[in-house]
């Protein structure tokens, strides 16, 4: 039974994984590896530091050409809405758009986008006046320039 893993100690049974260990390592052993790993680490702090420093040095270049290609990039190529303010004087381009038809819609898709779009901004629920005068004079030059 003793080649089974298995002590006979008298008596009673006993696992050998359970008996007392008989190697101890000395301090010079625990000190050297102690050592071993104080300087894996050491090395890997330096490793990172300096990719971090080549990191930043690259990245300010980088980020001035990105920077750069992003002023050169057209507004309306990345956003979904029309950019910039009311004009002077309204034109066909800018009514339309306020409608959100073409300049070259008939009389009935004007009345209808007006009506569609002054139910959601009508002052009376809550919409700018401003904006509700905006849509109406909208719709007033598109149907005088679909009447010639």
């Amino acid at each position: 039974m003793a080649g089974a893993g298995v002590t006979a100690d008298g008596e009673t049974m006993r696992y050998a994984e359970y008996g007392p260990k008989t190697t101890l390592r000395s301090d010079a052993e625990i000190d050297k590896r102690l050592g071993g790993t104080l300087i894996a680490v050491g090395l890997g702090v330096a490793a990172a530091g300096f990719a971090g420093r080549y990191a930043f040095q690259l990245w300010k270049p980088l980020g001035q050409v990105f920077s750069d290609r992003m002023k050169n990039m057209p507004s309306l190529a990345y956003s979904a809405y029309y950019k910039g303010g009311f004009e002077q004087k309204m034109t066909k381009r800018e009514a339309s758009l306020i409608l959100g038809i073409s300049p070259t819609s008939t009389k009935s898709k004007v009345r209808d986008a007006h009506r569609r779009i002054m139910v959601l901004n009508h002052p009376d629920k809550g919409g700018s006046p401003f904006i509700a005068a905006k849509i109406n004079e909208a719709k007033d030059l598109l149907d005088k320039e679909t009447r010639r």
